[in-house]
């Protein structure tokens, strides 16, 4: 796994992109769908990205294309996480999209082991 080495207090968009190959549109797009990624700007009107901001937009990647939750799923684990009101995003319809193949479950399970490894990692750095 990449040891992305989080060492500065602030990011562009442009290094945040590298960090978590993803592209600037879709990390623009994430910040009017997920409440809590608020990155501050700058003087100049640029998005500054914290520490605490690319663990976030790793935790919600991870949603998306690991685990497979739709946004609006991913809405509800993450305001559980953040907000704590579990019983609020346990109400409505499912989200999670299965696997279409149950051959690929322990490779998924593998890669989101790596993730959360990953993660802990990260957690203990900031």
């Amino acid at each position: 796994m990449k040891d992305f080495g989080l060492k500065k207090l602030y990011y562009s968009i442009s290094e945040v992109s590298r960090l978590t190959s993803l592209e600037q549109y879709i990390l623009r797009y994430w910040e009017t769908e997920f409440e809590q990624l608020k990155p501050g700007k700058n003087r100049a009107g640029n998005r500054i990205y914290t520490n605490k901001d690319i663990k976030l937009i790793l935790l919600i990647k991870k949603l998306l294309r690991e685990e497979k939750y739709t946004i609006e799923g991913a809405k509800k684990i993450l305001t559980e996480k953040y907000d704590g009101s579990k019983a609020s995003a346990m109400k409505k319809i499912p989200t999670k999209i299965e696997p279409s193949n149950n051959n690929e479950i322990p490779s998924l399970k593998k890669d989101l082991e790596e993730i959360k490894n990953f993660l802990v990692d990260l957690h203990t750095r900031l």
